[in-house]
């Protein structure tokens, strides 16, 4: 069996509160965990999901995974290699192999930068050649399912879906071999969110990428992932297969996760239906 691509080891993030003004008016010392002790493993070639309710830490998480922000303590291991032991150029070299996508794709793109821009910008990071620049920017956008004449137009030119897409394209300019999605289909409307979803697929199946897909959508991540671990506090709570965690949740939060999902003919989402592998 492979090694999963992706280990973290106790991963912690604390906060000092007496440093804070509000903290000391109120008399609270104590420290406060944004995530605590989390340890979790996500394979190779495969999506797998983390589910929590907003201000649970999995945002927190996500960056603690891409040292955009440090850990109070623990580790990050990206194919074996200790990302918290890294540091300046050596950092910056593993961190490429990371990409992540955000909720708010308008907001992740500089709205002065045509596509053709930011993706040429991304690319040439990355080390592509100067002449190669536009013939791999359209590749990128057709990968995505963009037409590449939109490469010269701006984001507010965009759609949502297309923003996303956009995002996306970005991402995979890297090359890389984690791509974390936090709440890539939260501000989108179902159709858009099935589209989305399958293209997540359909990358996770053509380029044999690993992905890490945050959502506070248990139902989501039923039909999109193969691991679920779900959440709650710093927290993780239960972990296992989508279909058992649904069928048979063994946490109270999960339940109340469970119970929180629309029921009926008239509840089901198109985009559950519409992005089944």
């Amino acid at each position: 069996m492979n090694a999963p691509l992706l280990v973290l080891d106790r991963l912690s993030r604390r906060y000092e509160m007496e440093k804070r003004p509000l903290a000391r008016l109120f008399g609270q010392s104590r420290p406060l965990f944004a995530v605590k002790e989390v340890s979790l493993e996500v394979p190779r070639g495969q999506i797998t999901g983390l589910v929590g309710e907003s201000g649970c830490g999995k945002s927190t998480l996500a960056r603690l995974m891409l040292r955009l922000e440090e850990p109070t303590s623990g580790r990050v291991l990206l194919d074996g290699t200790d990302l918290t032991a890294l540091h300046g150029a050596a950092l910056k070299r593993e961190r490429r192999r990371m990409q992540m996508v955000f909720q708010d794709a308008g907001g992740s793109l500089n709205p002065r930068k045509a596509a053709r821009r930011l993706l040429g910008e991304a690319l040439a990071l990355a080390g592509a050649p100067a002449e190669a620049l536009e013939d791999r920017a359209a590749a990128l956008m057709r990968q995505v399912g963009l037409d590449p004449v939109l490469l010269g137009r701006y984001p507010h030119e965009l759609s949502g879906g297309q923003k996303q897409r956009l995002a996306i394209a970005r991402a995979l300019a890297m090359e890389p071999r984690l791509l974390v999605a936090d709440e890539p289909v939260s501000a989108l409307d179902v159709s858009l969110q099935a589209q989305i979803m399958r293209l997540l697929m359909e990358l996770r199946d053509s380029l044999g990428l690993t992905m890490l897909f945050i959502s506070h959508d248990l139902a989501l991540v039923h039909h999109l992932c193969a691991h679920v671990a779900v959440m709650s506090a710093g927290e993780i709570v239960e972990r296992g297969h989508p279909r058992e965690v649904l069928r048979a949740p063994q946490h109270p939060y999960t339940r109340r996760l469970l119970a929180a999902v629309p029921r009926g003919p008239r509840a089901a989402s198109p985009s559950l239906e519409q992005a089944e592998p």
